[in-house]
């Protein structure tokens, strides 16, 4: 398992030499700055290497671009409207001028409008530790009072329609503002940033798209993109949902095994993989996050662990950013299958036998609680998941042959 760090960039308040001194092995990091559905040019990928090439001082950091979070998928493509064959266009340049520079893995998502979703970034814990949560009352306050969605009140039961009521009833002006914030803050160091009435657009352009509809355009834009991929030696893995059930009336189609499943078989190559996070497909409870990595491993071209609490057993419901080994996956039993699938792919005589993964989030901690990184990405939080998934890891590669 290769131990990779995600970095947002020069402006990034975790530096490279921090990413060094957590003694990470790779990086992964994205053009944040490139408008979607612009190429990346080769210039702009050569002067990201360059940057990740050395130390404050100028020493040689002998760390490398590993993995590519995210190349995004546009709006238009998503929707199939506008301009969606240009930013196919484009989505394919960025591709080949990726492999050129020797980049092999490309993580997206195809989550519509919101790239994830979360009430609070801030969450304080009685350690006094924060933490990102999602609070499904706070969520409604937002849609029904906040966002004021047409329909809105039909996809909530009746108590927890008053259950918001009441608590937008007892915010202040300055807590909704957060609230509605937090809601649209966006994909982690995207260019664009949403505002209410964007978010109204697209809802509206969305309104009579089905989950069905929008699985067709997924698996148009992989019919475009796998082949291109197989050629240049290139794997895409899409990221699941987050969360992992519906939100605003919009479709959901890879927050499920079953969901990754149905677009495995629809665009059936290797190059078609998967980006298994299991804090946001933990935050479901039916799904098995160790058995989705024994039966779906050799697609699984890039790993998230990080981990949540459920505060529920709805499929539905509240949850909070957890220590790495404290939610509710057991991820020692998920290291375990991610380490008997690498054993697979190393006997088999696999290139990529070896998977990249990253410790993903963190609670703020210590320093932490200061520095103001990019939410849900401190150093130090992050450092030490980092740290007990290695000591997991050290642990059951002996057992494993590794």
């Amino acid at each position: 398992m290769k131990q990779t760090w995600r970095w947002f960039g020069p402006k990034d308040q975790v530096s490279i030499d921090d990413m060094l001194q957590a003694g990470v092995q790779g990086v992964v990091t994205a053009l944040h700055h490139i408008p979607t559905g612009t190429v990346w040019t080769e210039q702009e990928i050569a002067a990201r290497q360059a940057v990740l090439a050395h130390m404050e001082d100028g020493t040689p950091s002998n760390l490398a671009w590993d993995v590519v979070e995210s190349l995004p998928v546009s709006e238009d493509i998503k929707k199939q409207q506008g301009d969606w064959r240009a930013h196919i266009d484009a989505y394919r340049q960025s591709m080949r001028h990726l492999a050129a520079a020797g980049i092999k893995v490309i993580c997206y998502n195809f989550m519509p409008v919101l790239d994830w979703t979360r009430t609070s970034l801030t969450h304080r814990l009685p350690s006094g530790a924060t933490c990102m949560r999602f609070d499904l009352t706070d969520f409604a306050a937002f849609d029904l009072h906040i966002l004021q969605r047409p329909g809105a009140a039909e996809e909530y039961d009746a108590a927890l329609c008053e259950a918001a009521a009441r608590r937008y009833a007892a915010m202040s002006g300055a807590e909704r503002d957060a609230l509605a914030g937090n809601v649209v803050f966006g994909l982690p160091g995207a260019a664009e940033k949403f505002t209410l009435e964007d978010v109204r657009a697209h809802l509206a352009e969305y309104a009579a798209m089905s989950e069905d509809t929008l699985r067709a355009h997924l698996i148009d834009f992989l019919s475009e993109v796998v082949p291109l991929a197989e050629e240049l030696g290139l794997r895409l893995c899409c990221h699941p949902d987050d969360p992992p059930f519906a939100l605003l009336g919009l479709p959901r189609i890879m927050s499920s095994e079953e969901q990754y499943v149905k677009i495995m078989q629809a665009v059936d190559s290797p190059a078609n993989g998967i980006t298994l996070c299991s804090g946001s497909l933990g935050a479901r409870p039916d799904n098995d996050l160790p058995g989705m990595m024994a039966r779906l491993g050799d697609r699984v071209h890039f790993l998230h662990l990080r981990n949540v609490t459920r505060e529920t057993s709805d499929v539905r419901g509240s949850f909070y950013e957890a220590e790495h080994l404290g939610g509710d996956t057991d991820m020692v039993a998920l290291v375990e299958a991610v380490l008997k699938e690498e054993a697979r792919r190393k006997a088999s005589g696999r290139a990529d036998w070896s998977i990249p993964f990253r410790p993903d989030h963190g609670q703020d901690i210590l320093d932490d609680l200061n520095r103001r990184a990019q939410p849900g990405y401190p150093s130090i939080g992050r450092l030490k998941g980092l740290a007990e998934l290695r000591g997991v890891i050290a642990a059951l590669e002996p057992r494993i042959g590794l």
